[in-house]
């Protein structure tokens, strides 16, 4: 009995330490993702706020958002500008996802003072101005005194609407757009009726009220790098400057003249459908059409996508000169991809959002390339019509000299080569449409007015206009 009882109570007494189980250790913290530097893209706004400087900070902020940064600086020197293009210029800043700053590089005066104010925050150069943004003709005049008071208020609410949670900012900025606005924090009158504001560095960064915050300025720095280092440290960032180029500046003059040179290429485009092989118009053509797809590009209003569509429409329509004349197809579906490309790059879209289609995105370009054909189809009128026959005509605009059976050359579609009506000749290459036929030894242009044609088949002319003959089928 006693022997059982000594046994159950050792068995009681090493129970616990044998039912305790080591608990698994826990696992090492994983290590937090460490992010890099902040990538930072400076933007320069120079000179007066006009199209160039909308191009530039487009193409920028389109830049920034391609390569995901996560700060744009405007680096801002200019004394204002043009009203459209500053709502234009906020428009686009609106759509930069990340911190969006202005450095005050050393004045934004009128219009910059209005694209400030757009921004997260406003820095100073030490010398920085900021102000009088009072709205005025574009000549410098006065606008009436009820229009102006229509746009003052307009403009005062926009500020309104970017200025919500950034402090003194919106009653600062309408200061400077209103001469009427008092600007009073408690019981000191900043500005008084009458005189538009104006800031300098100092007076922009002292702070008011309980708590004290400043009146606009984030801080003041001796540039761009000081500014970013004083944010992010010296090593906390990677700054990327948007060169402004030579190209840029040329890009404003080519956009103007978009219309002008759509239509010179298409008509030079057409000139070389309407002529023998591939020469110079059809160089020219290509090249005039590039220069609107440079000029656009430049402009910040293109990607590659419609470059890359516009090579293979050029593509479809040198295989349908070169090698297959006459098929149509591949000349018809390659002019269309040229006219899509071309309005597709005059398109402002912007990455990483969906192609919205309407008449807003949209009617600029049609209307441009609308221009373009038009001024193609009235130019092709007039040269048909006005320029002189002869031999700078021949050789520059209807010539392709070929050999015949005779080893004659010719001139095709010449004014030198006259009453070739009812004259019947052979095909020497297929006509589909389109192709060249063999009249007493010589060779011209020609094009069937019915079906096709393979070589060998006689044929009868029954037109010739400056740009070939018109033929049939000679009936056995």
């Amino acid at each position: 009995m006693n022997r059982w009882f000594s046994t159950v109570l050792l068995v009681l007494l090493a129970l616990p330490a044998l039912l305790a189980t080591e608990e698994p250790a826990a696992p090492a913290p994983e290590a937090l993702p460490t992010k890099g530097p902040v990538s930072v893209v400076v933007i320069p706004v120079r000179q007066e706020i006009a199209k160039p400087v909308l191009y530039v900070l487009r193409r920028g902020l389109k830049e920034a958002i391609d390569r995901k940064a996560d700060v744009v600086v405007l680096d801002m020197k200019t004394p204002g500008g043009a009203l459209d293009v500053t709502f234009e210029i906020m428009e686009a800043l609106g759509k930069f996802p990340g911190r969006t700053i202005t450095f005050v590089n050393n004045e934004a005066i009128s219009a910059g003072a209005f694209i400030s104010a757009m921004t997260d925050d406003i820095f100073f150069a030490p010398d920085g101005v900021i102000g009088a943004a009072a709205p005025v003709m574009a000549t410098g005049g006065e606008i009436d005194a009820s229009m102006k008071q229509k746009i003052v208020s307009y403009l005062r609410a926009r500020v309104r609407a970017i200025s919500e949670g950034k402090g003194y900012r919106g009653q600062v900025i309408s200061a400077m757009i209103d001469a009427d606005f008092e600007l009073k924090i408690g019981e000191e009158v900043l500005k008084p009726k009458g005189e538009l504001l104006s800031l300098t560095a100092s007076e922009a960064a002292k702070s008011y009220g309980d708590p004290a915050q400043p009146l606009l300025a984030a801080g003041i720095a001796a540039d761009v790098e000081a500014l970013l280092t004083a944010e992010y440290g010296a090593s906390g960032f990677t700054m990327t400057r948007l060169e402004v180029t030579w190209s840029e500046e040329l890009a404003q003059y080519l956009n103007r003249f978009a219309p002008l040179l759509l239509g010179l290429g298409l008509l030079a485009l057409f000139v070389e459908f309407k002529t023998p092989g591939f020469g110079i118009f059809g160089v020219a053509g290509i090249l005039l059409l590039l220069v609107v797809f440079f000029g656009h590009y430049v402009a910040g209003l293109s990607g590659q996508e419609p470059v890359l569509v516009f090579a293979l429409g050029v593509l479809l329509l040198a295989t349908e000169v070169l090698f297959f004349p006459g098929i149509i197809i591949a000349g018809l579906t390659g002019v269309l991809l040229i006219l899509g490309s071309l309005v597709w790059s005059l398109a402002d879209l912007w990455p990483n959002e969906p192609v919205s289609f309407n008449g807003e995105v949209f009617a600029g370009p049609l209307t441009n390339l609308s221009l373009g054909l038009v001024s193609s189809v009235v130019l092709a009128l007039m040269l048909m019509r006005f320029l002189p026959r002869g031999w700078v005509w021949d050789r520059m605009i209807l010539s392709a000299a070929v050999t015949g059976s005779a080893g004659e050359r010719t001139f095709v579609g010449s004014a030198t080569a006259p009453g070739l009506i009812g004259k019947r000749g052979v095909a020497v290459t297929p006509l589909y449409p389109s192709g060249q036929i063999e009249i007493d030894g010589r060779r011209y242009e020609a094009r069937i007015e019915f079906g096709s044609a393979e070589p060998g088949t006689a044929v009868m002319v029954t037109d010739q206009t400056d740009f070939g003959l018109q033929v049939t089928k000679e009936v056995e």
